[in-house]
């Protein structure tokens, strides 16, 4: 003879269920997290390598997402983290800005662009390599075809323009971290008695 199916029984089928499949993904989810996370922090361990000069320590500030780089107490330069709206979806660089304010090179992190258009920032030497000692006290920060000195991909001038934007956010977060370097006029107003000339 058939179980009768009532209301108890599909409570108590469907939470069992529900209880066994949950468990199921904490499971995996405990035993993925480590790994995923090792990978995730690799990544941006090689994106950081590629973005400044050689260095020695780095230290990372989560609050205004930035990566400080030093060698030996010397400040190398900064890495620092910039996602901005791209065509399609939103595209994450690592920027790295020496303490001059030039851009030493960049790298993607993720993006969701075209695959054949916009997703060509990864790979196109031509535009990668542009952004290769970028100096925005030379050059302006925008795409030629707004004005500017940034050859844009072809067919793809918003994840262009989105790219150049985040490279502009990430200079503007430099700007609030930058320490003021003496410049030589300041340096050559001091005489030799060791006071500043007014």
């Amino acid at each position: 003879m058939a179980a009768k199916s009532n209301l108890t029984n599909m409570v108590l089928v469907l939470g069992l269920t529900c209880l066994f499949c949950s468990a199921v993904l904490g499971g995996a989810y405990v035993l993925t997290k480590e790994p995923i996370d090792a990978a995730a922090a690799e990544k941006t361990n090689r994106a950081i390598a590629q973005v400044l000069p050689s260095f020695g320590e780095v230290s990372y500030n989560e609050e205004g997402h930035y990566f400080t780089a030093t060698s030996d107490g010397v400040l190398v330069g900064y890495a620092i983290e910039s996602t901005v709206m791209g065509f399609g979806g939103p595209l994450s660089l690592i920027v790295g800005i020496t303490p001059d304010g030039v851009v030493y090179n960049t790298s993607v992190l993720s993006h969701s662009e075209t695959p054949g258009l916009g997703a060509k920032c990864t790979t196109d030497q031509k535009f990668v390599s542009q952004w290769q000692g970028f100096d925005p006290s030379v050059k302006s920060l925008a795409v030629k075809k707004d004005g500017g000195h940034v050859d844009a991909i072809t067919a793809s001038t918003i994840t262009s323009r989105a790219y150049t934007l985040a490279v502009e956010n990430a200079l503007k977060t430099f700007a609030g971290l930058a320490p003021v370097i003496p410049s030589e006029a300041s340096v050559s107003q001091t005489n030799e008695g060791g006071q500043d000339n007014e």
